[in-house]
């Protein structure tokens, strides 16, 4: 979709998608989930550590399993092209990695872009269902991970 055709109300749930998914990743840096505590290194936020820490608490909600029951697609490598297929959530072991994987899809593939010409992807209904439950979860999961004010901070 090209940026003359995203039409104003669009354009502001991707913002407040990235917006509420960046707040997330930086309350998990804060609250140390790191890929490497080494001082020095990169602070990345870790996903896993999160899933890890709270997958036997998780109960997914509503929005949760129609996230999971969307399965949002991801870009893999063909011979020739890229193309897209549906995510593997049968081998992930609870609602809540599934989930996370979901979210994380769909922010790679409203930033990285790619889904040209691709079923589903330039509808716009589909789009903003995906936004609009990932912006959700996002908010569930700092609640399950008592992020408070790190979640909300600049709110």
């Amino acid at each position: 979709m090209r940026q003359i055709e995203v039409d104003q109300d669009m354009r502001g749930l991707a913002f407040d998608f990235f917006y509420w998914f960046s707040r997330f990743e930086f309350a998990l840096k804060e609250r140390r989930y790191l890929k490497s505590k080494r001082i020095g290194a990169a602070a990345e936020p870790d996903w896993g550590t999160f899933v890890n820490a709270h997958y036997t608490a998780y109960i997914a909600s509503t929005s949760a399993l129609a996230l999971i029951a969307e399965n949002p697609k991801r870009q893999v490598v063909g011979d020739a092209e890229l193309y897209f297929e549906d995510l593997d959530l049968h081998k992930k072991a609870s609602d809540l990695h599934k989930v996370v994987l979901c979210a994380k899809t769909v922010r790679n593939n409203l930033f990285h872009g790619g889904k040209h010409d691709y079923d589903h992807w330039d509808d716009p209904v589909r789009t903003r269902r995906l936004l609009e439950l990932t912006i959700v979860v996002l908010a569930e999961l700092a609640e399950l991970g008592d992020f408070g004010g790190d979640y909300n901070r600049f709110y």
